[in-house]
């Protein structure tokens, strides 16, 4: 109890600088905390949505009617995000295209995968999102914390110079308080960090996964298309 209350002494009895150096680390820390929290929960559902739609897309269900569930689904308030929403933006874009009768089976197919690109860009920002303010605490939090090291460690230095007597515990408290900083700001950028890199790498597979299905959607598509022109050419 007595080493809690002295740290907090050490703190109330700060230099304004080092103070604010406090602040604004508790601060980032509180925040990274909070974007670690929300990225964990966000993933966590990302990838339960990804296989539920992955096990209904292969299990042979007439992607007309796949789309109209999500029609559905999206009717009911609900978002639709991830490989559906990839999913999603390539086959309306086929849809439209296919009643176009002077565009080719090329031209439906390029089109298509354009749609499912762009949709494809916005999950990656939605899967990144908060990662660079991650990544800025990890990297920046240990100099603004040494930045207030060094100067509680100047200011006991200043205070030491008009001191009668200089004993060590003349300076230990300032340079303990000055230490404090430096200890903040590690325990803002470690878990910063870690979450950072653990984060980035489900991202990246997120990313793969979602570029997969893309190519493998495109080469169903494709066969489509030039079964719908042939049955046109047909007159069927």
């Amino acid at each position: 109890m007595e080493e809690q209350l002295g740290l907090i002494d050490l703190v109330i009895n700060a230099s304004i600088t080092v103070q604010l150096v406090m602040a604004i680390l508790m601060g980032a820390s509180f925040l990274s905390w909070y974007m670690i929290v929300q990225r964990f929960i966000y993933l966590r559902t990302a990838r339960e949505e990804m296989y539920d739609f992955e096990e209904r897309f292969w299990s042979g269900i007439d992607l007309a009617q796949l789309y109209r569930e999500g029609n559905e689904k999206a009717a009911d308030g609900n978002a639709i995000l991830g490989m559906e929403s990839i999913f999603r933006a390539g086959f309306k874009e086929f849809s439209r295209l296919a009643q176009q009768s002077e565009m080719d089976s090329e031209a439906i197919l390029e089109g298509s995968r354009r749609s499912m690109g762009v949709a494809l860009m916005r999950e990656e920002e939605r899967l990144e999102r908060h990662l660079p303010f991650l990544a800025s605490v990890g990297s920046t939090s240990p100099y603004i914390g040494l930045f207030g090291t060094v100067w509680g460690i100047m200011h006991s230095f200043r205070g030491l110079a008009n001191a009668t007597q200089a004993t060590l515990a003349t300076v230990a408290p300032g340079i303990s308080e000055a230490l404090i900083a430096t200890a903040m700001g590690l325990f803002a950028a470690i878990p910063a960090v870690l979450a950072y890199n653990r984060y980035s790498a489900k991202v990246e597979v997120f990313s793969n996964r979602y570029d997969t299905f893309v190519d493998e959607f495109s080469s169903i598509l494709s066969r489509q298309a030039y079964a719908l022109r042939a049955r046109e050419k047909r007159g069927e």
